[in-house]
């Protein structure tokens, strides 16, 4: 599947896991992402807006100035600072829920991955990622990102005239 000439415009939003706690930002899953789309013919930039620490709360009040005008996608990745932090599981639900709405109105896709992740993936302090867990988000997050990127070449098409058809005389 390739990409219109312009480039696909994402920025993933996070905490420590978006960032790349322990495998820098060129192991984190943005980076592993951007690679995977590339590899598919996907004219992909994913930017990395992950901070260590945030919560969902710190993560709402930065997402307009994070998200600039004309991304396409953002990937937001809640994590678990809020409960790390004393926050309870309806206002990390309502700042996710708000991040999507804001995003939304500026007609921006959203993908949240919330995906509960095995263990397996996880350092040695079970709270990060390992590069084997990132490049498993990244993998995942692909086919999302296609989805929507399908979506939006089928809107286009049925909103512009068709050029092949002839009216038969």
């Amino acid at each position: 599947m390739a990409a219109s000439a312009a480039s696909l415009r994402i920025v993933a939003i996070g905490a420590s896991n978006t960032q790349g706690w322990y495998v820098g930002k060129q192991g984190a899953y943005p980076a592993n992402l951007e690679s995977l789309l590339k590899a598919k013919g996907v004219n992909a930039q994913v930017t990395n807006a992950g901070v260590p620490f945030d919560t969902t709360a710190k993560m709402l009040g930065r997402i307009d100035a994070d998200v600039p005008n004309g991304t396409d996608i953002v990937i937001l990745q809640p994590g678990a600072n809020d409960r790390r932090f004393f926050g309870t599981k309806e206002r990390r639900a309502a700042n996710i829920a708000e991040m999507e709405r804001r995003l939304r109105a500026r007609a921006i896709k959203v993908i949240v991955y919330d995906d509960e992740i095995p263990l397996r993936y996880y350092a040695f302090d079970f709270i990060h990622l390992t590069r084997e867990g990132h490049a498993m988000i990244a993998a995942s997050l692909v086919p999302r990102v296609l989805a929507i990127i399908g979506r939006q070449q089928n809107d286009a098409r049925a909103r512009s005239p068709s050029r092949n058809h002839r009216v038969s005389e």
